[in-house]
């Protein structure tokens, strides 16, 4: 036996039977996990400051000095502050390792939800609230993790930290994460970060299809389309119509699909699901999947594999898509003014200016000027794959979930990770938690996840964690 796989079962040891049940402390973690969600994080009224805060008291009360909890937040943004816990080693032997979150939701109406969306209700075998999942479950299951660390009396060879930071929804807002990387990058210092962003893969069926890790993440940036016009009475109508220009703009860009573009984490991903669709007897799916990773010239293959599956599509290529519109200012006069917002999702090393390019080239018309709106972040390269990173995970999912494969993915949306990895911070997406084609509605009405995927989750982030914490 190795050294790295006596770490390994030296974790597994730790916590008896692997995947046997939610680990020891569940009430404590539910108990955390609840009060996390139920404070109310929304840009609009809401605070990750309290929130921040309260994380804190949690740690503290687990035995955490004052000087290893470093709550933040910028002076003209006091409700949006966060937290940097640290975990310290005696005697380090590596650099540290960082765990990430963030603790700001969506904004949610209570009008729209069949339950209130920010009280915790179990039901249905699922926990539903704003936040259940994205991504209040993985920083309770951080804190959770530090808080049973110590209460064991772990040793780490490596010091643990977790940053819990606000504005990761919003674009505009201030992102802690960001704040953090530009401000105090050495207290959030590592050599590498756990992250949101990939996680387990359901069917339609429900059934587990794949563990995904994600190996580089997309770049979210806005457009805004905008005709302005001296207006008029609506009793006189012109063919000039501020509406009918972006309407037309928009139906123009609505058809258009950016090249299908490659990196070393889809190609990984479409070669790993290819096997797993062969298994399922979708054989003409696995074959044009096969096609495209080994020609990327193939757009037969490429449409045949994009138009399958929206997922899919959006891992090959820069999207984007109208989200708002804007436009008029009285029922009874021509618009003066008309507007709508692009999100596009764009593909590793595109530059922004080329996408606003095509946009401008697509919309051909000179009444509508597209302009790019505020930068979220930074494009990041990719972190790397290494087999110190990948195999905790394989050993982990094997003994979890047993045949389930591991995959790494280019994530379609974007996470804080980007600011992590611009700065040299190799930042994996990992949330080991099974979810289908609706991504438990994250974003959107009556977000849930499943409750016996949540607590295995965080059984598997614990041992995930005390596994690279003793890494040599």
């Amino acid at each position: 036996m190795n050294r790295y796989h006596r770490v390994v079962m030296i974790g597994l040891l730790w916590t008896g039977q692997v995947g046997a049940d939610a680990g020891p402390g569940e009430k404590q973690f539910r108990e955390l996990y609840k009060e996390l969600v139920e404070t109310n994080t929304t840009l609009s009224v809401g605070s990750c400051t309290l929130a921040a805060e309260r994380m804190a008291t949690r740690l503290k009360a687990a035995g955490f000095e004052t000087e290893n909890l470093n709550l933040f937040a910028a002076p003209d943004h006091p409700l949006e502050g966060g937290l940097v816990a640290i975990f310290p080693a005696k005697n380090a032997t590596r650099k540290p390792m960082l765990l990430l979150a963030h603790l700001d939701v969506v904004e949610a109406k209570r009008e729209d939800w069949v339950r209130d969306p920010f009280t915790l209700i179990e039901e249905n075998g699922n926990f539903y609230a704003r936040g259940a999942l994205d991504d209040k479950a993985q920083a309770a299951i951080w804190v959770d993790t530090l808080v049973r660390l110590r209460q064991e009396k772990f040793q780490p060879r490596r010091t643990i930290k977790l940053a819990l930071t606000c504005g990761e929804e919003t674009s505009g807002a201030l992102d802690g994460a960001q704040w953090l990387s530009t401000n105090k990058r050495e207290l959030i210092d590592a050599e590498f970060a756990l992250n949101e962003g990939a996680g387990g893969e359901l069917d339609a069926e429900g059934q587990r299809v794949a563990m995904e890790i994600q190996a580089g993440e997309k770049m979210s940036q806005n457009f805004q389309l905008e005709v302005t016009n001296p207006g008029g009475h609506s009793s006189r109508p012109q063919k000039d119509n501020a509406i009918y220009h972006l309407a037309g703009a928009l139906k123009r860009i609505e058809p258009y699909e950016f090249p299908a573009q490659f990196t070393d984490g889809n190609r990984a991903y479409f070669l790993g699901m290819a096997k797993i669709e062969a298994r399922k007897s979708h054989r003409d799916i696995a074959a044009a999947m096969n096609k495209l990773v080994s020609d990327p010239a193939d757009f037969a293959a490429i449409a045949k594999v994009s138009n399958q599956n929206s997922t899919w599509n959006a891992t090959l290529r820069t999207t984007c898509v109208a989200t708002m519109l804007s436009a008029g200012h009285a029922t009874n006069a021509l618009p003066q003014r008309a507007r709508a917002n692009i999100n596009c999702r764009i593909f590793p090393g595109v530059a922004q200016e080329a996408v606003r390019a095509k946009l401008e080239e697509l919309v051909a018309d000179r009444e509508v000027r597209v302009t790019t709106l505020e930068t979220r972040g930074p494009s990041s390269p990719p972190p790397p794959l290494t087999r110190a990173i990948m195999e905790p995970i394989e050993k982990l999912t094997a003994q979890f979930y047993h045949e389930v494969p591991v995959l790494p993915i280019l994530q379609p949306g974007a996470t804080d990770g980007q600011f992590l990895n611009a700065v040299g911070i190799p930042t994996y997406g990992f949330e080991p938690i099974f979810l289908g084609a609706d991504l438990g509605n994250i974003h959107g009405l009556n977000e849930y996840v499943s409750v016996d995927s949540l607590l295995k989750g965080r059984e598997f982030l614990y041992q995930l964690v005390k596994i690279y914490a003793q890494q040599h």
